[in-house]
């Protein structure tokens, strides 16, 4: 059953006619989804600095945005999470994941570096990967300079944003030069064909919708080949031996949710350790939605305590 909450949410939103993500231009997309956010997410928390910073990509630069966690100092040399936000490589930014990178930041204990990556339809696969390997290779580059521990680095990403993550776990194993102690992907996207049954059972009525997965798929993606390389759709990588430690948080409402299973069944049977975890009643995107979905608070709470742990393992 769907999580009350959650019907309340949906509820609320056909009965103030607000429009699906596929029936907008990409300008009007990404401000609409950067202004509800005030309606369905916390107040963003203090934290003990926000820094605004830039790396260089072969693209060009970069936004990046630091969060240290309440009650670490300067001087501290802590873990980070270099984090991926979503939005279906269209949509989001730094502000629209402002809260949720507090939120992981103070209850994990460690730093979080967010990437301002580039996205469709006017930057088109692979310039979103290019981007976060690049932004995620300039962190442990400066690490020492901006008081994180580069032994302790992890990637993570909600959505698309898991997406990301993934391909970059995979892509910095086979470089051998950018050392990822975990990766935390949270309902994220990793299959480009879009074939799977929840794709079907959960296409229509639960927010992300099969047209608005279409929609994001097609600014993104300029081939349809492009489907079938693992940088795009990290399911279909044959190689995923070797990989950090991972958490995959999916939502039983999801249109993603069997592909997120499927990633984290060929990450255990590649010999990786990998959790699962299906928030049942859920929705695409609650984790970001916890002023008015209490699984939000708890998913990020976890989320927190697996980065807390699996990132004080990695100092030893």
């Amino acid at each position: 059953m769907l999580h009350p909450q959650a019907r309340a949410l949906l509820d609320l939103m056909e009965q103030r006619g607000v429009p699906p993500t596929h029936t907008l231009s990409p300008a009007d997309a990404r401000a609409f989804y950067r202004e509800r956010r005030s309606v369905t997410q916390p107040e963003p928390g203090e934290v003990a600095e926000v820094r605004e910073l830039a790396a260089t990509g072969p693209h060009g630069t970069i936004p990046l945005r630091l969060y240290r966690p309440l009650g670490t100092s300067r001087a501290a040399l802590l873990p980070v999470l270099v984090y991926y936000h979503g939005g279906g490589w269209v949509i989001g930014d730094l502000d629209t994941h402002d809260t949720l990178c507090r939120e992981l930041a103070n209850l994990s204990g460690c730093a979080v570096v967010a990437v301002d990556y580039r996205m469709g339809p006017e930057h088109r696969f692979p310039a979103a990967v290019d981007d976060v390997l690049a932004a995620t290779r300039w962190v442990r580059k400066e690490a020492g300079a901006l008081g994180l521990d580069a032994t302790r680095l992890a990637v993570g990403g909600d959505s698309a944003g898991g997406n990301l993550a993934a391909v970059v776990a995979i892509a910095a194993r086979d470089a051998g030069d950018l050392p990822i102690a975990f990766q935390l992907l949270i309902y994220p996207a990793t299959d480009m064909r879009r074939g799977h049954a929840s794709h079907t059972t959960n296409g229509q009525g639960y927010l992300l919708t099969s047209d608005s997965i279409t929609y994001f798929h097609d600014h993104y993606i300029a081939d349809p080949k492009h489907d079938l390389e693992w940088r795009a759709s990290p399911l279909l990588q044959d190689k995923l031996a070797g990989l950090p430690p991972a958490l995959v948080l999916t939502a039983g409402y999801d249109p993603l949710r069997d592909e997120g299973l499927d990633y984290a069944r060929a990450l255990t049977a590649a010999g990786n350790r990998a959790s699962y975890v299906c928030f049942e009643r859920q929705i695409h995107g609650f984790i970001t939605m916890g002023r008015v979905l209490d699984e939000a608070n708890t998913a990020v709470a976890l989320c927190a305590v697996e980065l807390r742990r699996a990132l004080t393992s990695a100092r030893r």
